[in-house]
């Protein structure tokens, strides 16, 4: 994602509708899953609903942290409230961990246990699973790489990877179905598959979350056309740093531009606005663009107004 096209406020009610859909079709997977669990005997499905569950949750916590991150900003956040995202999405990863080591405990429990073979109609809730969950990775991947979010490509992935958890339920209930009560432990097999998964998703997107917090630089992308379209203001002789940082579905900037040294204090103001100006108004993502003047070197020379005409600096330097 290289900065969203959309405004901010089109970008919160993308991603606010694409929550709330899949809040309300995780809901009703977790509960087909969960009865038809319980009523059919298979833990697998049971260890998939408590998954879906996990996703109910994951998209409330994703909606609340929403509603934070567009709170304006006060005198104790100066900066807004656009973290509220990342911060929600690392406590959600660490809630799916804890509850993935909880059903895999209980599949390695279940292993030695006897239980009846799940009926065929089992297999029919594993398999609509498997469609429902892949449609909604498609839906969520495409908006969260349009507006930004990352919790909601995030969000995504986790359900790509519950649609393999479902096609691994699928497998398991089918080889009972087939091989008879020799075959009763491909269940917790799955169960077991299906919790080790969801640990590996909820590692991938604490990481990713924590990643955001720590303030990493932005896509090298997103950067290069930031550092264009400063270059491209008149008077401006070079980009000398170009920090880009992400905060939810939203970014900052912090820019230094090198002008001419002979201008006055008015001129360099004037020039300072109009790149932050060029830079707001091209990039509805950018939250606030903080610009810092900097003195062209003695002796160099004036480039040509004309972007086109101008090469931009080492990206790697620094101020």
């Amino acid at each position: 994602m290289s900065g969203s096209s959309l405004s901010n406020a089109a970008s919160y009610a993308e991603v606010g509708h694409a929550a709330r859909l899949g809040l309300t079709i995780n809901l009703a997977l977790a509960a087909a899953k969960l009865a038809g669990g319980i009523a059919g005997h298979s833990f697998a499905l049971i260890a998939d609903a408590i998954n879906s569950l996990g996703d109910v949750v994951a998209s409330v916590v994703v909606l609340f942290a929403l509603r934070v991150a567009q709170l304006p900003p006060d005198d104790e956040h100066p900066y807004g409230h656009t973290r509220a995202e990342g911060i929600a999405a690392a406590n959600v990863a660490l809630l799916i961990i804890v509850s993935a080591v909880l059903v895999g405990w209980e599949a390695v429990r279940r292993f030695a246990s006897p239980h009846p073979i799940p009926p065929v109609w089992t297999m029919w809730i594993a398999g609509a699973n498997v469609a429902i969950k892949e449609a909604l990775y498609q839906y969520k991947v495409r908006i969260g790489r349009r507006t930004g979010s990352m919790s909601l490509v995030a969000n995504a992935w986790d359900h790509r990877s519950d649609a393999f958890c479902a096609l691994a339920v699928l497998i398991g209930l089918a080889a009972i179905r087939w091989g008879g009560p020799a075959y009763l432990w491909a269940d917790e097999a799955a169960s077991l598959f299906v919790a080790l998964a969801i640990v590996w998703s909820g590692i991938a997107l604490f990481r990713q979350s924590s990643s955001e917090l720590m303030d990493v630089q932005a896509e090298p992308e997103l950067v290069r056309r930031i550092r264009e379209v400063a270059l491209a203001a008149a008077e401006v002789r070079d980009v000398e740093t170009l920090w880009v940082r992400k905060s939810g579905l939203e970014y900052f900037a912090d820019i230094h531009v090198e002008v001419d040294g002979a201008l006055t204090v008015a001129e360099g103001h004037r020039i300072g606005h109009d790149v932050k100006a060029r830079l707001l108004a091209e990039f509805p993502a950018l939250r606030d663009v903080l610009i810092h003047l900097e003195p062209a070197a003695p002796g160099s020379s004036w480039l040509s107004t004309d972007s086109a005409s101008r090469q931009p600096s080492d990206p790697t330097r620094s101020a």
